[in-house]
């Protein structure tokens, strides 16, 4: 007989939520994370599309440690100091549906793993799970901390950097090209500074991305949101190609702190928190073989994580796909079936959700960021000169605006701009 039900490796937003699904349901649950408690291995800061969370915890807004509300998004296109941006700002982004918040990884997981451990799973924290327990060819629990573990139904949620789903035969190493580095920091400013800097009400903040001369022409970005009393600020740059650059990745973040459009928000603050993390960003081409007897893969260790320039995801499909997995396996463990062909559910699961049908939906999107590098040096400068065109006032005879605007595209190359256009609205 199985020492658990269920054993969940990792107390990120996917296995505290599948941990806590499955002990709500009388289910004995062992949640193992190898930071010394939930969020310590994490980013420290982000986003939360919250339509998933409530969907699992109908009252969270009451009770989870979330930051701002996000009601304001803005995107710029910086050279070296020149900032091109565009804002929306709308009510509607914070109705109950569309609602989204900053919140801090650390509190937040930590809140998550309470969630579960109240719900009655054994937590353990500070234990790396060394492999994987085998029996006739099925995967039967984990090994930590020189002990077996035996469980009935293992669910990886140990995210990107997952070796656990290597030797569960899922997946195998992500290349470069599908990975990104993120490093991140969180500056620590009161509360009314930030409403006043960002124009917000105590309770609302701002998502803001940035591509340009955030990582200096490689293919990735900047991104900052305002917490109550701080700023997570950081930088996303593919792996790949982030070894093409002659300048590290922490000296870009140094860059981008000090551009004329990040330093005045950031002044007089404080560094409380860095780090860096790896980030999957291929897309629904680089998601693993999600099942197995005995196993399920879920959260980013499932790759599920969407970058679209606008937009980054990740949070909410970790939240849907940790409840699916907890489904998928509940179901398996009533029938006393866990086999991958009943564990299967899982994978018919995601595919009728929002988690793999979007990332089905942009699949070809993650090669055309990396693919197009005129994104990150040339169309942030031809949107400078258009601005320029636009306002700068010195005198001369006035040009009609047509030519003015046309100028900076035929440094470009118009065919070129219509090329990317194409192949930019085919892959969205």
């Amino acid at each position: 007989m199985a020492d658990f039900d269920a054993v969940v490796v990792g107390a990120g937003c996917a296995g505290s939520v599948a941990a806590y699904q499955l002990a709500s349901a009388g289910k004995s649950v062992l949640l193992i994370e190898r930071g010394a408690d939930a969020g310590a291995k994490n980013m420290t800061g982000g986003r939360i599309y919250t339509h998933s969370l409530e969907a699992v915890f109908p009252d969270f807004a009451e009770e989870a440690p979330l930051e701002r509300k996000i009601t304001t998004e803005r995107i710029s296109f910086i050279t070296e100091d020149e900032n091109t941006t565009m804002e929306f700002a709308s009510p509607r982004l914070g109705r109950p549906e569309n609602a989204s918040y900053s919140v801090l990884r650390g509190p937040f997981d930590r809140w998550l793993a309470s969630k579960a451990e109240r719900a009655g799973a054994e937590c353990i924290f500070g234990i790396a799970v060394d492999g994987l327990v085998w029996e006739d060819g099925h995967v039967a629990g984990v090994s930590a901390g020189g002990d077996e573990i035996t469980a009935e139904v293992t669910i990886l949620a140990d995210g990107v950097n997952s070796l656990l789903t290597e030797q569960a035969k899922l997946a195998t190493k992500p290349q470069p090209h599908q990975l990104a580095v993120s490093v991140k920091e969180t500056i620590s400013l009161p509360a009314q500074v930030i409403s006043d800097r960002f124009r917000a009400s105590d309770d609302e903040g701002t998502a803001w991305l940035f591509a340009g001369a955030a990582t200096q022409g490689h293919a990735g970005g900047g991104f900052l949101y305002t917490n109550r009393e701080s700023i997570s600020i950081g930088l996303v740059a593919t792996l790949s190609d982030l070894c093409t650059s002659q300048v590290p990745i922490y000296q870009m973040m140094e860059d981008f702190k000090g551009h004329p459009a990040v330093a005045p928000l950031l002044a007089g603050g404080k560094l409380v928190e860095y780090s860096g993390h790896l980030i999957p960003e291929g897309g629904f081409n680089m998601v693993p073989t999600l099942y197995a007897d005995g196993c399920l893969a879920t959260g980013d260790a499932a790759m599920l994580c969407i970058n679209l320039g606008y937009q980054v995801r990740g949070m909410d499909y970790a939240v849907a796909s940790g409840s699916l997995a907890a489904e998928a396996a509940l179901e398996a463990l009533e029938a006393g079936d866990v086999s991958a062909a009943k564990l299967a559910g899982y994978q018919a699961k995601l595919e009728n959700s929002f988690v793999l049908q979007d990332l089905k939906a942009y699949r070809d999107f993650p090669a055309f960021m990396e693919g197009t590098k005129r994104m990150y040096d040339d169309y942030p400068a031809m949107l400078a000169g258009m601005m320029r065109a636009m306002f700068v006032v010195d005198g001369s005879p006035v040009q009609p605006v047509r030519k003015k605007m046309m100028a900076p595209v035929k440094q470009v190359g118009l065919r070129k701009v219509l090329k990317d256009v194409r192949r930019g609205v085919k892959a969205l």
